[in-house]
């Protein structure tokens, strides 16, 4: 009988169907992933205005309004991942996102730093909870042969908000006020948490839900905490050199009792097992140098402005502004170029290119200020160079693991990148955190600055990406 031959019929239907766009899903998750990297350097911007406002609060104490949201953030990014794999990634996502709008909300009501800072925590629960399931959207909205392009674009998202946040931020705190770098996040978030309910489908079937590993959640808080710690009151007067040194060691033997742990344990918060893929481990140590050198960069560039220019917040966040601007189209044309090539060639090229523009900054500007011809020339290339890194970085970490790794894997090499952000802010306050500032201060951290991206570029020469043709 014929009606025998008809099997294939699931195939077929399925074909006749149309094929849902899958740009809705990637726009809301990124608007949020969005969101998230704007907080983690709009304060950047709003420092001064923070230590105007908390009249008596010391630049390190100030700095835990950006290094505690970004201790927490990266270690929570971790078990984040588990957590979006565990329990469904719409489910995640849409928690984290609430979460994230909620205590946005506090930051701005706080009227004390240690309130901002406990708000600043709560928020960095959200942000660390939505991002790796935002990720695993954007991958399962796409089919296979998009996914690398998706993904780019996907970092590229993220590095522009990154980028764009120090600017933004001078706007903002100028016109309205600091509480605004936090109330600003309530339109946009709220728009993705509505869309999220009807065009977001949940990526994966919720799997077998594992314990999260407190004790190694606790430990590289505190090992990332520590050294931050050191780092900033080691620019100030007010700890004597012992128990700098104490704390400092404190933190390192954290990090060594944090890998003992993590191979000792069946289900650690990080599978060290990630680390056996040679590209993933050169690219997560590159992110972790870039992402101190970043930080650095763009925390350096308003001490600058302000302290040796002279510059007001919004001029100072307008002198920022055409870097940024030159982050999103280098990523998409980077994207699309990587997925044919492979990334190493634009993640050492956007490294030397970066080791350049700390040059020119060391060499250049001076006391007067000549915009034009003195600061324009070395933020384009610093702009071109973080299109081409940040959103690199992102993708090749993921680019050679397996499907089932990728949450988790997004979320480590992510967390990497904040570990090394604490650390960039740590250095630039405690060269830079001192009241009167003169040219000649910032040499230090220039010369730093090009030395982490020559080591960047360093790093990414044993990537390999480009992809593989199939022997016949």
């Amino acid at each position: 009988m014929t009606t025998a031959k008809v099997q294939p019929t699931p195939l077929d239907a399925s074909a006749s169907m149309p094929v849902k766009s899958p740009w809705p899903a990637f726009w809301i998750a990124c608007s949020a992933t969005f969101l998230v990297s704007l907080d983690t350097t709009m304060l950047f911007a709003a420092f001064d205005a923070l230590r105007q406002s908390f009249a008596g609060t010391s630049a390190a104490e100030l700095s835990w309004v950006i290094n505690g949201y970004t201790v927490v953030y990266a270690a929570m990014l971790i078990p984040a991942g588990g957590l979006a794999d565990a329990y469904g990634r719409r489910r995640i996502f849409r928690f984290g996102l609430t979460l994230f709008l909620v205590a946005s909300v506090a930051c701005g009501a706080a009227n004390s730093v240690e309130w901002l800072i406990a708000a600043r925590v709560l928020q960095a629960l959200g942000a660390a909870l939505l991002t790796p399931a935002s990720m695993s959207i954007v991958l399962a909205a796409f089919p296979t042969e998009k996914r690398a392009v998706a993904i780019s674009l996907w970092g590229a998202v993220g590095g522009l908000a990154a980028a764009v946040g120090p600017s933004l931020g001078s706007w903002v705190t100028a016109s309205a006020g600091w509480p605004w770098a936090f109330y600003i996040n309530l339109p946009v978030g709220l728009w993705a948490l509505w869309r999220s309910a009807s065009h977001v489908e949940e990526a994966v079937k919720p799997e077998q839900r594992r314990s999260v590993d407190v004790i190694g959640l606790l430990l590289l808080m505190f090992a990332v905490g520590a050294i931050a710690l050191a780092i900033v009151e080691s620019g100030e007067s007010r700890w004597p050199t012992q128990q700098i040194v104490l704390v400092g060691t404190g933190g390192l033997m954290a990090v060594a009792c944090f890998v003992f742990w993590a191979r000792i344990r069946p289900h650690a918060l990080i599978d060290l097992s990630l680390f056996q893929h040679r590209t993933y481990r050169f690219v997560n140590a590159a992110t972790l140098v870039f992402g101190t050198a970043f930080s650095m960069m763009f925390l350096g560039f308003f001490f600058f402005m302000l302290g040796v220019w002279h510059y007001t917040l919004p001029q100072a966040g307008l002198a920022v502004t055409p870097g940024p601007l030159l982050v999103m189209p280098t990523a998409i044309v980077t994207g699309r170029l990587a997925s044919r090539l492979g990334h190493r060639r634009f993640l050492v090229g956007g490294s030397l290119l970066y080791a350049l523009s700390s040059l020119w900054f060391f060499l250049v500007p001076g006391n007067e200020p000549n915009y034009l011809q003195h600061w324009l020339p070395g933020l384009m290339m610093s702009g071109i160079a973080v299109g081409l890194v940040l959103p690199s970085l992102s993708a090749a970490a993921v680019s050679r693991l397996p499907m089932a790794h990728y949450a988790v894997g997004s979320a480590v090499n992510q967390a990497t990148r904040q570990i090394g952000s604490v650390l960039g802010v740590a250095l630039t306050v405690a060269l830079l955190g001192h009241a009167t500032l003169q040219r000649s201060d910032f040499n230090a951290m220039y010369l730093l600055h090009g030395a982490l991206a020559l080591l960047t570029g360093l790093l990414c020469l044993p990537v390999n990406t480009k992809p593989q043709t199939t022997q016949p």
